[in-house]
């Protein structure tokens, strides 16, 4: 499929929360943690999401995700068992797909992918079994596809995932700790081999210490041109 040269626009809440915007007005909200410490005050007061995904059970992933599903009516994509939980405090909308699987709401075709991580449902004391963590590669209508990488350590199989979907624009972990730091990004991103590379899971907690220049400063010099830097509750177009 022939990618158009419309333009997606994303904007970033902090951590690894984003809003994807398609060029037909196609809303995606990604781990909805909309009051970390880093977002806009008004973040919770977002409206007109057509879907929403979430990569795995952590409090700072699942976020604000029940209250905004049931106020949206918005279709939440998760793994089972992160559905089976939604479903039991109420939310109606969900598809609960597995890794490997895909499902299309409005044009836009959403494939989890995996990711290396733990996935409890912490939100619970004591945590819940929460299934595994995924990541998401998301085809918008014109083709252009988005893979946001969960939290993750590095593995080789991002190799295949960059072959097989070609993502325009990979969202990829730096913060350390928790998830990979920079220098492991960077050389995802050579395993990817995204068109652009956004940093994400960074700068809202002490532990998590890794930026965008530390990852530009361990890629190939062909590819540091390939990272933007977002500024958090602005929307940005992305070519």
């Amino acid at each position: 499929m022939k990618k158009s040269s419309a333009k997606i626009t994303i904007m970033w809440f902090g951590h690894s929360a984003f809003l994807l915007e398609s060029a037909s007005g196609k809303r995606v909200l990604i781990d909805p943690w909309l009051d970390n410490p880093k977002a806009p005050a008004d973040a919770k007061g977002i409206s007109d999401v057509h879907l929403i995904c979430v990569t795995h059970g952590h409090d700072d992933h699942l976020g604000n995700t029940i209250e905004l599903a049931k106020r949206m009516g918005a279709p939440v994509v998760c793994i089972h068992e992160v559905g089976l939980y939604l479903k039991s405090h109420g939310v109606s909308a969900i598809e609960a797909i597995n890794k490997g699987g895909s499902t299309e709401r409005d044009g836009v075709r959403v494939t989890m992918v995996d990711a290396r991580h733990s996935g409890s449902l912490d939100v619970e004391n004591p945590p819940l079994p929460g299934g595994e963590p995924a990541g998401y590669v998301l085809r918008f209508e014109n083709g252009y596809t988005v893979y946001h990488a969960g939290d993750t350590a590095l593995f080789g199989d991002m190799q295949l995932i960059g072959k097989l979907y070609k993502p325009d624009l990979a969202l990829l972990p730096i913060g350390d700790y928790y998830t990979m730091g920079p220098k492991e990004a960077a050389y995802a991103c050579t395993l990817i081999k995204p068109g652009k590379v956004i940093g994400m899971h960074y700068g809202t907690a002490p532990a998590l210490t890794g930026t965008p220049d530390l990852m530009r400063k361990h890629l190939p010099a062909s590819m540091r041109r390939l990272v933007q830097t977002l500024e958090i509750g602005i929307s940005t177009p992305l070519s």
